[in-house]
């Protein structure tokens, strides 16, 4: 590119580190300037703007340049690093859901993407997807945009401005998204050519998942609600192992039906806090979709749960009718504990996106006082319907009641405008009901293997079935189109053992499209990881530290590992070995069997899984730590003996070091050469009578660096000791 005025400053403004002032002079000029030098396929992104470029400091030095595309409501980020840690690539954020270009600012810890990408020789982009989503209609858009058209023209437009600052050639480009965002991080790379040379999707589901892992969970929760703590505990360590033990008929249908459609047993030890997660944003899709299923046939035909319904489905239902007393607002609504506010940060994350979607920003409210208290029952949703007044007809979600208040889910602004105290209305769960079996009706094909429990010996379905798949309606909804495996680039897709709403057979299926498509070649383009213990969230702790871990290790290594793949031909660590049984994927014990990159625990107490002692007897703690060979090595290990984490609120760069909760660092004894292998032994005396649940949480690292809050690989393993 020939010299220029405007390069010039430019170069002036990266050397001596300009603030704000002149920087902004020169915007229009500079978006002139990059503009001309860029060209697309995609006539609704083709003239890119730029409206901020500055320096900043936090999280450490970067040059910050913030844009958009004009005519569009489109918007981008990006965070340049200096000249000197710059290493021609760029790592891209694609979030759950369009939200917004700056949510993943304020991190810190492992969690800041920003930082980490900035450390890494890469630049950090990301967009707001064209805007968020308007989940009351969200047929009101076309999905393209927001699956991966933004993406693409962002991807595009920031190595036209890459080139400019750093000079060099085509940066390398590598995108990951969770959940929704594994969605359209897949649907990216699928319909796209020569945006990103390869790709991290994690914690993904398949074009079968919304809505029914969703509602076979439901219908779970409801119908085992009193029966948890004795699932739970036959699970642990020193379990009976028989988690049916004393249920019902009903209650081991329902436990034996969610578990073959693939939910971890282990990981209703969380059933108090899961609620119905990100069904809050489905549930009004659904009932529209499929009308009849809710308004007849459901509660009427044969070969429906509600024609001919159990004593306990009739017991949580409610139909009762009350009038408007007054709006609550979001302020007034999280004083009075009925809701939570949610930080941009955590709109950004796989597991909590979701929670910014339910109500209505701004004056409107977010919940309704009525003149009547309503009943406590298990409530877990439902639908507030107007009888009177200006929205008479019209209904409104509910997420949750409590006394004589109900609050809302997704709203439409102008529904809410026209509700006024002293409107008639009626509370009725009766729909919400309806949907916790819905996925009986949704048989798919052969290739979805969890649904063969709801066919009979012949093959045929156990129950009436929709005139629809609704599966892979909503998936198309949020990539764009349906993954088909094929895709050109590089893969490293990353699924959690324990994940609670994106099941772990799922990416089971997705690698069988990839074989489809590229058979014994597959191993050259894509890898399957799974992370033991790990939930759907990509945050440093989700729920209990000590019966689960992050993965954000195991994905910032998996960018690394991608990176030097595309780059240098350096091949990752093999696909994680597993099997799936009955909707369950089971992976060996030793860590050279599973293959992957996390390390297994396998702690005992007096030589076992569980002991039984006196209280001020000393107890004897080991532990076996085996890191897959050249993964790296342990950089911490410690235990928690008697740490309570009832009350633990997830925090943002929690470290489990420096928590409180683990207080016993040990240093693991080498017992190879290569340093992959490494035992732990302790004493401890407990005090007080009670059970308790020891836990050894560890971390590994490729380069055995115990200081970077990165790449950490994270395992644990419990035991469960009765002090009498």
């Amino acid at each position: 590119m020939p010299a220029s005025p405007f390069r010039n400053v430019l170069f002036c403004l990266l050397v001596i580190g300009a603030g704000l002032g002149h920087a902004q002079n020169n915007l229009p000029q500079l978006s002139a300037e990059l503009a001309k030098n860029f060209t697309t396929q995609d006539t609704l992104f083709n003239q890119p703007y730029v409206d901020t470029d500055e320096w900043r400091d936090k999280p450490l030095r970067h040059r910050y340049v913030h844009g958009g595309f004009k005519g569009t409501g489109a918007r981008f980020s990006f965070y340049f690093p200096s000249k000197e840690g710059y290493q021609g690539r760029f790592f891209q954020y694609i979030t759950p859901f369009p939200d917004s270009e700056t949510l993943s600012q304020g991190a810190s810890g492992e969690e800041d993407k920003i930082g980490f990408a900035l450390t890494h020789g890469a630049y950090f982009i990301e967009t707001n997807g064209g805007g968020r989503v308007d989940f009351a209609r969200p047929e009101s858009r076309d999905p393209t945009i927001g699956a991966y058209r933004v993406s693409a023209a962002a991807a595009q437009f920031s190595r036209v401005v890459a080139v400019r600052i750093y000079g060099g050639k085509r940066p390398y480009g590598y995108a990951f998204g969770g959940s929704g965002g594994a969605y359209r991080t897949v649907g990216s790379i699928e319909n796209t050519e020569d945006v990103w040379d390869g790709v991290v999707p994690y914690v993904l589901g398949s074009p079968m998942a919304i809505p029914n892992v969703f509602t076979v969970r439901m219908h779970a929760m409801r119908v085992l609600k009193d029966k948890f703590p004795q699932i739970v505990d036959a699970l642990e360590p020193g379990g009976s192992g028989d988690m049916y033990d004393g249920l019902n008929a009903e209650e081991k249908q329902a436990l034996e039906e969610v578990t073959k459609m693939g939910f971890p047993p282990k990981a209703w030890f969380g059933y108090k806090r899961m609620g119905i997660h990100g069904f809050l944003v489905l549930y009004q899709g659904v009932v529209r979709a499929d009308k009849a299923y809710f308004e007849n046939d459901f509660w009427k035909s044969p070969g429906y749960l509600g024609a001919n319904p159990p004593a306990s489905l009739l017991k949580a239902r409610i139909q009762q009718s009350s009038t408007i007393k007054g709006g609550i607002s979001m302020g007034k609504a999280v004083d009075l504990g009925l809701t939570e506010p949610v930080s941009p940060t955590e709109r950004g994350t796989a597991d909590a996106a979701w929670k910014a979607i339910g109500g209505v920003e701004g004056a409107m409210p977010v919940a309704f006082q009525l003149t009547d208290v309503l009943p406590e029952i298990d409530f877990l949703g439902g639908d507030l319907l107007i009888r009177s007044g200006a929205a008479a007809g019209k209904s409104l979600q509910i997420t949750k009641i409590a006394g004589d208040k109900v609050v809302l889910g997704p709203a439409e602004a102008a529904v809410l405008a026209l509700v006024k105290p002293g409107d008639r209305v009626e509370v009725d769960n009766s729909n919400f009901l309806a949907v916790q079996t819905y996925h009986r009706h949704q048989i798919p094909g052969k290739e979805y293997y969890v649904y063969d429990q709801f066919r009979d010996k012949d093959g045929k379905p156990l129950y009436p079935q929709r005139p629809m798949l609704l599966g892979p309606v909503f998936t198309r909804g949020a990539a764009g189109v349906l993954p088909t495996g094929k895709f050109k680039g590089k893969m490293i897709l990353l699924e959690s053992l324990w994940d609670r709403e994106a099941f772990a057979w799922q990416a089971d299926w997705y690698r069988s499209k990839v074989k489809e498509n590229l058979g014994d070649s597959t191993d050259k383009y894509f890898r399957l990881w799974y992370t033991d213990h790990a939930l759907h969230g990509d945050v440093s702790i989700e729920d209990d530290p000590t019966r689960t871990v992050s993965y954000l290790g195991v994905l910032q290594q998996a960018l690394l590992d991608l990176s030097a793949w595309i780059e240098k031909g350096v091949a990752p660590a093999e696909t994680t070995s597993y099997k799936v049984v009955d909707g369950q994927v089971i992976v060996p014990q030793s860590a050279d069997e599973r293959k992957g990159i996390q390390p297994v625990v396998t702690a005992k107490v007096n030589g076992g899984k569980s002991a039984e002692v006196k209280t001020g007897e000393p107890v004897t703690f080991t532990a076996e730590i085996d890191v897959p060979k050249a993964m790296g090595k342990i950089v911490a290990a410690a235990w928690s003996f008697e740490g309570s984490t009832e009350e633990i609120e997830r925090q943002s760069g929690w470290n489990f070091e420096t928590s409180g909760i683990f207080p016993v660092a040990c240093k693991p004894a080498l017992t190879d050469k290569e340093g992959s292998r490494s035992t732990v032994r302790t004493t401890y005396t407990f005090s007080k009578p009670g059970t308790y649940f020891p836990t050894l949480r560890v971390a590994a690292q490729r380069q055995g660096n115990d200081k970077t809050p990165y790449t950490r690989i994270q395992n644990l393993d419990r035991v469960r000791v009765v002090v009498k």
